[in-house]
């Protein structure tokens, strides 16, 4: 309902779809498909780490959050684009639209910690080896997760009341198929700047500053890599941090790409398809990149099924 009378908006209409009307159909059961995956994957990776012991080192602790938070990342946004694809006018309530911006922010942020941890870890392991132990015990671990989820109920907070204390009395039309933060900023009917601000600080404090913190642990690793004298040696390390440096990449890659492109061209056809790739495609390869070429994941696998279908 718009509010060319004054009054407030109380839903919203959601056009993220309106380019693809001709193949509405197959990317609902694509999304489908790509969601039960990510909830099957990831799901497999939380009760595995869980019950083989043989995962119950760090690096597989913050792999258990991690897949945690995909799942509920994507469980924020994919039921309600599946409903939206079979809507001929998708809309959505102000509150809902509150409560769903909220958590797309808690858990992207956290992730984003999440990886920084994880790519901590790996540093520990391959250039302190001798204090990794000590420099990642478990009060340590338990800590960076919990500072994860800090960080991201402090964004999604932020964020959710800057946002919504503003007045909505316009157009009520979001160019996106989910509550993502500068395409409801742009339907605010007064000034943006302390929103806008608040954007800047938290986007600087919880998402550059770790990709910043990742790209130097990496930097270590690479200088350690290349002091390795044998190629094995060198072969063997890498393949200790490849499966989250693909991850990292996936993730900042996909999202830089959308939230960093030009002002005239947001909010169009080709960043509806990056938002796709970054909420639906790389939440389902998180489980592919971690099990595929990782021995002890698979050997997991195995001990697991054999537990189950062959008995102790």
């Amino acid at each position: 309902m718009g509010g060319d009378n004054g009054t407030d908006i109380t839903e919203f209409i959601l056009l993220g779809f309106s380019g693809f009307v001709f193949v509405q159909g197959h990317l609902f059961w694509g999304v489908l498909c790509m969601y039960v995956v990510t909830l099957l994957g990831n799901s497999l990776i939380v009760l595995l780490t869980l019950a083989d012991s043989a995962l119950h080192s760090p690096m597989y602790f913050f792999l258990r959050h991690f897949s945690l938070v995909e799942i509920l990342y994507t469980t924020t946004i994919v039921p309600r684009m599946l409903a939206d694809l079979r809507s001929s006018c998708p809309t959505i309530s102000r509150a809902s639209c509150f409560t769903q911006l909220y958590f797309f922010a808690l858990f992207g942020i956290a992730e984003c910690c999440l990886l920084t941890a994880m790519a901590y870890d790996r540093y520990a392991a391959i250039c302190c080896p001798l204090h990794y132990t000590t420099m990642m015990n478990q009060r340590a671990c338990v800590g960076m997760v919990g500072v994860s989820y800090l960080a991201g109920i402090i964004t999604g907070t932020s964020h959710s009341v800057f946002i919504f204390t503003l007045p909505f009395r316009g157009a009520n039309t979001i160019h996106n198929f989910l509550c993502d933060i500068l395409p409801v900023l742009s339907l605010a009917s007064a000034s943006t700047f302390w929103a806008e601000v608040a954007e800047l600080i938290i986007t600087t404090a919880f998402i550059f500053v770790p990709f910043l913190l990742i790209v130097a642990s990496y930097a270590y690793i690479i200088a350690a890599i290349l002091g390795v004298a044998t190629s094995q040696g060198r072969q063997k390390i890498f393949s200790t941090c490849s499966s989250h440096l693909f991850v990292v990449i996936l993730f900042y890659g996909t999202a830089t790409a959308a939230y960093m492109r030009p002002q005239a061209d947001s909010f169009g056809d080709t960043d509806q398809i990056l938002t796709i790739f970054y909420t639906v495609v790389t939440p389902m390869c998180n489980p592919f990149v971690y099990t595929l070429r990782n021995k002890e994941v698979t050997g997991a696998m195995k001990r697991l099924m054999k537990r189950y279908l062959c008995g102790p």
